[in-house]
């Protein structure tokens, strides 16, 4: 876990100085803003949501091929319990605080304003989070190039500021639980939605094929 802790700690440090740097601002942490609004290039949200789908369909469609008895498969559906947890967390977590979105408010400070009010925390970066986490725990001692999926949720969280979408804080936060669901997936004796299912999802599709 030192790894993971010490290269989610740099991510979201950087994160935020993309953000804060030399500006004050509101929100528990005191570095809340909105920033210029950027809907251009990478920044389109078209790109974002397809990441969202094909984070849910690498997933999905990982944890089916392979099955739960080799390694890459056994991380594949850990990443798919963290995933569930994951958004389940941050749905309730956004029902609990109901926090004004950027484009709803300038003030950073407007939290429990009823329906309608998601910000806290970003749903989308607790779900890539919690999906490459495990994968992070599982290889990247052996293989640092798998820290590079790391890169995934600073891009969509990067997006979701520029677009007006989220605070800091909401989106360092998603870090946040992202990490804490693929931690707890991963330190589990077993994968629960796997234990969940018949046994033919063990095996899995390519064993069939």
């Amino acid at each position: 876990m030192p790894e993971v802790s010490g290269a989610r700690a740099a991510l979201g440090f950087a994160l935020v100085l993309h953000g804060a740097f030399a500006f004050a601002g509101g929100g528990p942490l005191g570095i809340d803003h909105r920033i210029a609004y950027d809907d251009s290039g990478i920044w389109k949200r078209s790109n974002q949501l397809l990441l969202e789908d094909l984070t849910i369909a690498a997933v999905v469609g990982g944890s089916l091929w392979e099955g739960g008895e080799t390694q890459t498969g056994d991380t594949f559906w850990r990443s798919l319990d963290a995933s569930v947890l994951g958004a389940a967390s941050s749905t309730v977590l956004k029902e609990v605080f109901t926090r004004a979105r950027p484009t709803q408010t300038d003030d950073p400070d407007k939290w429990f304003q009823g329906q309608g009010h998601y910000s806290f925390p970003s749903g989308e970066v607790t779900l890539v989070s919690a999906a490459v986490t495990p994968f992070v725990l599982e290889y990247g001692k052996d293989e640092p190039a798998v820290y590079a999926l790391e890169l995934l949720p600073v891009y969509d969280a990067i997006g979701r500021m520029k677009q007006q979408a989220h605070w800091q804080t909401d989106v360092l936060a998603g870090f946040a639980l992202g990490t804490a669901s693929g931690y707890y997936a991963q330190q589990r004796d077993s994968p629960f939605i796997l234990g969940l299912l018949p046994g033919g999802f063990e095996v899995g599709l390519k064993k069939r094929f």
